[in-house]
């Protein structure tokens, strides 16, 4: 019966990539921020200057992906800097004082509810290999896994390109309509059903409830484009 249940047992866990956490952080930053600003502009901007619009649109977009990417770029350099620190240090310390170390990697197997005389032998068989000791107390005192050294620059790439196709979304529709008015009409129906969708995969991912997850995402959206839309007007007037 026990095995029965195992065997039918479906794990639901969504786990989510660094590429899709990647993708996460530039979305929902280029969805909104455009869609905000477009909005603003189309409070204040009249027909005939609509290209004002597409211009400053494009102009964020392009200042925005270049800052969202630097900052994953940082964020990713800095964590393979953390790491190179930590593993150096952690090799000098295995150096100096393996007594003291080894007591560490004993501790581990301890919390693991060994007996004493398998944690000596599991902890005698860990530091045969320097390499190995140093890599298992990175993982297990720190908590640290080696990082991909190229991770800065992946990271740059997928937030600075997902926050591109994320701010052209909301300013699309500028591009075929004669008015701002109805460009912010498109654009709020658009954004607005992308903005669901998007907090709908990002909520399952992030393990919240897709559906409260989706509307608070859409609900910011949109609370952010009014908000600047009627400043503009309150400007304008």
């Amino acid at each position: 019966m026990n095995k029965q249940l195992q065997a039918g047992h479906v794990e639901e866990h969504l786990k989510g990539s660094e590429i899709l956490r990647d993708i996460v952080i530039g979305m929902s930053d280029g969805l909104t921020v455009p869609f905000a600003l477009a909005a603003g502009l189309s409070g204040a901007v009249s027909a005939n200057h609509l290209n004002l619009i597409w211009i400053a649109g494009i102009a964020e977009i392009a200042a925005g992906s270049i800052a969202m990417g630097l900052g994953g770029y940082l964020a990713g350099k800095t964590e393979v800097d953390h790491y190179n620190s930590e593993l150096k240090r952690e090799y000098d310390e295995v150096q100096r004082v393996p007594d003291r170390e080894k007591e560490e990697v004993k501790e581990f197997f301890s919390g693991l509810g060994l007996s004493k005389e398998l944690q000596e032998k599991a902890a005698d068989e860990m530091t045969k290999d320097k390499d190995v000791w140093v890599d298992f107390m990175m993982k297990y005192e720190l908590g640290l896994d080696k990082p991909d050294p190229r991770r800065a620059g992946k990271s740059a790439f997928n937030i600075g390109f997902s926050y591109i196709v994320g701010g052209l979304i909301p300013l699309s529709p500028y591009f075929f309509v004669d008015d701002g008015l109805t460009g912010l009409k498109i654009s709020a129906f658009i954004t607005l059903i992308c903005l669901f969708i998007f907090g709908y995969f990002k909520s399952r991912m992030t393990g919240v409830n897709p559906l409260a997850g989706a509307i608070r995402v859409m609900v910011i959206g949109a609370l952010a484009a009014g908000c600047a839309f009627a400043v503009a007007r309150l400007i304008q007037h």
